[in-house]
């Protein structure tokens, strides 16, 4: 019979478990390569399968892990667009606002389309798209303007121009803020946020985590903000076989302005240079 039990921390012993594995210094990662993981090599570490962690309270923690000087942005959730049964990306941005897929004809057949774009609330993308957020009415939204597309696309924005026109989108896919919240607060829960720095040694991958933020009381306002401020960005990523999903995705080093407190537990970067 095999061993279902499961490893339960209260937040002292996890402190001290951090503690303990920041004391091991340069880990070896438990996938290598290309699919070097400092998050699944933690969680084997501290014996856990997922990174929702044991720990019995009333609230529930997430395990975030990062490496040390990544631009890659930080996947929140997946979230379709509003009105739902629209189904806006499949039926409207990629038919009306597609552009050939680079496999088209390669891979893919020749009419296979693309809309992926990670669109920002700061400025345009380079084929006019922006994130909006709408306090008034209380609403996430996406904008197309054709006067904000860069002369490389011309071709392409002919072809919108005969599709649909150069008007803005109309209806506008959106997310209520209501809506939001409730996902936003179910994805990001209380958590400890941990950094580990990285290096390669004799063909291996090895990490070294040396830094545990405790993160609580997260804060939909400043999620908003995050989004206004070019923080948070919106990800399409379809294309006419198959539509991975709309996602939320965060910029590195952004996840501590999402919450109120902000506790370090944990900082020791004396490996950093070894």
């Amino acid at each position: 019979m095999s061993d279902t039990s499961v490893q339960v921390f209260t937040k002292p012993e996890l402190i001290q478990k951090f503690h303990e594995i920041e004391s091991l210094g340069w880990v070896e990662c438990r996938h290598q390569g290309s699919n070097a993981d400092i998050g699944s090599t933690l969680e084997s570490l501290l014996g856990i399968e997922e990174n929702n962690l044991p720990i019995p309270n009333a609230s529930e923690w997430e395990l975030k892990t990062q490496r040390v000087g990544t631009v890659s942005l930080v996947t929140l959730f997946h979230c379709e667009p509003s009105p739902t049964a629209l189904k806006f990306v499949v039926n409207m941005l990629l038919p009306q606002y597609g552009w050939q897929h680079k496999s088209a004809g390669v891979r893919y057949p020749e009419t296979e389309m693309s809309f992926r774009q990670t669109i920002s609330a700061k400025k345009r993308s380079d084929r006019g798209f922006t994130v909006v957020v709408n306090r008034k009415e209380k609403k996430v939204q996406i904008s197309f303007d054709a006067k904000s597309v860069e002369k490389r696309h011309a071709e392409w924005l002919n072809s919108v121009e005969e599709r649909v026109g150069l008007a803005d989108l109309q209806p506008q896919p959106y997310w209520g803020f209501r809506d939001l919240e409730h996902k936003v607060g179910i994805k990001l829960k209380d958590m400890f946020f941990v950094l580990a720095e990285t290096k390669r040694l004799n063909g291996k991958d090895y990490c070294h985590y040396y830094n545990v933020l405790m993160l609580r009381d997260f804060s939909f306002k400043a999620f908003l903000r995050a989004i206004e401020d070019g923080n948070v960005l919106i990800d399409f990523d379809s294309r006419t076989g198959h539509n991975h999903g709309t996602k939320f995705r965060l910029r590195q080093n952004c996840f501590t302005n999402l919450y109120s407190t902000v506790e370090t537990v944990l900082h020791n970067p004396r490996l950093l240079q070894d």
